[in-house]
């Protein structure tokens, strides 16, 4: 396979596979640029529009949940009222400290050693609140309280720091709060639509001059795209059976593992 269509499926895997697990999926991207030597300029917009393919792959999957909630707000339900509330609510600390804070945490995007400290404070951090946390009582993303609701929006913006993961904030803050696991993990899904498409909207606007250039074309966005929305259903799937009966710690030890690693490397190179 040509190099130029290698990188385009090996990022489009890459995206698909660490959007919705607690991993980073921006820091494996900053990392797999150290890591193949391609200019992680040239690539920039294409890894932002392909998060399009993620997205697309939790409408897909939950599109049973989406049409009960419109269906509900249409009748006037209550519940999926407090769902729409609670995915609004959560999303809008994100807009405004990322708007905020555009130019310094693109600054933080050219730092892969970040990347790396990141992942292994994160594993650690996920490997005390698994022990810690011994039981849940709350079921249903409509059942969250407004307050924890607020707690958790604010915990995902430590998410803008590369390598400490946006899927692993919102699910570790959740946790914390009292959320049973598959349900963060599920808010943790939904929640990435609204914030994963305005961050998507945001880079547009700012760099639209920039989207196809360096050689990158909207062929080759549309192969990532597909790539990431494949890889994405596979991983959510599978993700959400292994955290019913598992749990975190996996991840938490996989981040060790690789933050070290990248660290040595990066240290080292």
């Amino acid at each position: 396979m040509d190099m130029h269509y290698l990188t385009i499926v090996l990022l489009g895997i890459v995206e698909g596979l660490t959007e919705f697990l607690p991993v980073s999926s921006t820091g494996h991207l900053i990392l797999a640029s150290e890591l193949l030597g391609y200019d992680s300029a040239q690539w920039a917009m294409f890894n932002v529009i392909i998060q399009l393919g993620a997205i697309l792959a939790v409408v897909v999957l939950y599109w049973r949940t989406f049409w009960a909630v419109a269906v509900g707000l249409l009748q006037g339900n209550p519940v999926s009222w407090r769902f729409l509330r609670n995915l609004v609510i959560a999303f809008i600390p994100a807009a405004l400290i990322g708007l905020a804070l555009h130019d310094k945490i693109e600054i933080l995007l050219g730092e892969p050693k970040v990347v790396a400290v990141a992942l292994i404070i994160g594993g650690i951090a996920i490997l005390i609140i698994e022990r810690l946390i011994k039981s849940a009582t709350i079921v249903g993303i409509a059942e969250i309280p407004l307050v924890r609701v607020v707690g958790i929006g604010l915990i995902q913006c430590i998410s803008m720091i590369p390598g400490v993961s946006r899927s692993g904030a919102t699910i570790m803050g959740a946790l914390t709060l009292g959320v049973e696991r598959r349900t963060a993990a599920e808010f943790s899904f939904f929640l990435a639509i609204p914030t994963m498409l305005g961050a998507t909207t945001l880079e547009l606007i700012k760099n639209h001059d920039k989207i196809t250039t360096g050689g990158v074309s909207w062929f080759d966005i549309g192969i990532g795209f597909v790539v990431s929305f494949i890889v994405a259903i596979l991983v959510i799937k599978w993700f959400v059976g292994i955290v019913s009966k598992h749990g975190f710690g996996p991840f938490a030890w996989y981040r060790i593992v690789a933050g070290a690693a990248a660290l040595i490397w990066l240290t080292m190179k």
